[in-house]
């Protein structure tokens, strides 16, 4: 959820290393032929891929409100799309969106963990958690009424992504995982009136495998352009 105030002078900032369990997402990235893109980086172009309504080879971006109804709404769930670019741009919507007056910690990480891909093999639920702080600085968040709202702009797929999947349009069948980067907003609002607003942008990993709705892998380490 990136930088986020607790009370006007006091900020939360997560930490962006992420740990990959048992290096298996980093095994995958390599044999989908896209660890050019998760270990460097990368300039943009846009796109998505085979099996859904778009291609990571072309040149098609995803902007405008995306159509999957409110991912911010309180225990939405993933949307049922095949498409990683509607998907990514609803995943990113929930990732920075929370109201702690209403929501406990328990209840948002399980929110979370919803979005994730059920295949334990690629999952890094670690990558995903860091985006909330922990227990006790969100009793911190509620005890100031503190909440966002997030809007994305716009969805692409990295350029060094398309690249190699371009160089070996195969490598991607090993697991149907797509590299996107969204581009958004969130307001922040906090008691006595306090507001912001921030301009965020991520990247994520997300599964959409043929004939399946896509769901949540991870968050990249780093913002790929």
């Amino acid at each position: 959820m990136g930088k986020r105030s607790l009370s006007p002078g006091v900020s939360w900032r997560p930490s962006r290393r992420v740990v990959i369990a048992a290096g298996a997402l980093a095994a995958l990235l390599l044999l989908a032929g896209v660890a050019a893109w998760w270990t460097g980086s990368s300039t943009s172009t846009d796109a998505a891929p085979p099996g859904t309504t778009a291609s990571p080879t072309a040149d098609t971006t995803r902007s405008g409100p995306p159509p999957t109804g409110d991912p911010a709404a309180p225990g939405a769930g993933p949307p049922p799309v095949s498409d990683p670019l509607v998907f990514s741009r609803a995943a990113a919507t929930m990732l920075w969106s929370f109201d702690a007056r209403t929501t406990s910690h328990a209840e948002q990480l399980a929110r979370m963990k919803s979005w994730m891909t059920s295949e334990s093999a690629y999952a890094d639920w670690d990558s995903v958690r860091a985006q909330i702080p922990d227990p006790v600085l969100w009793s911190r968040l509620k005890d100031n009424g503190q909440h966002s709202t997030a809007t994305t702009s716009a969805a692409h797929f990295p350029s060094a992504f398309k690249q190699a999947i371009a160089d070996d349009p195969g490598a991607i069948t090993e697991a149907y995982i797509y590299a996107v980067t969204v581009r958004g907003k969130t307001q922040l609002a906090w008691a006595g009136g306090g507001s912001g607003a921030e301009d965020r942008q991520i990247t994520l990993a997300v599964q959409c495998r043929p004939g399946a709705d896509c769901r949540l892998v991870a968050v990249a380490p780093r913002v790929a352009p």
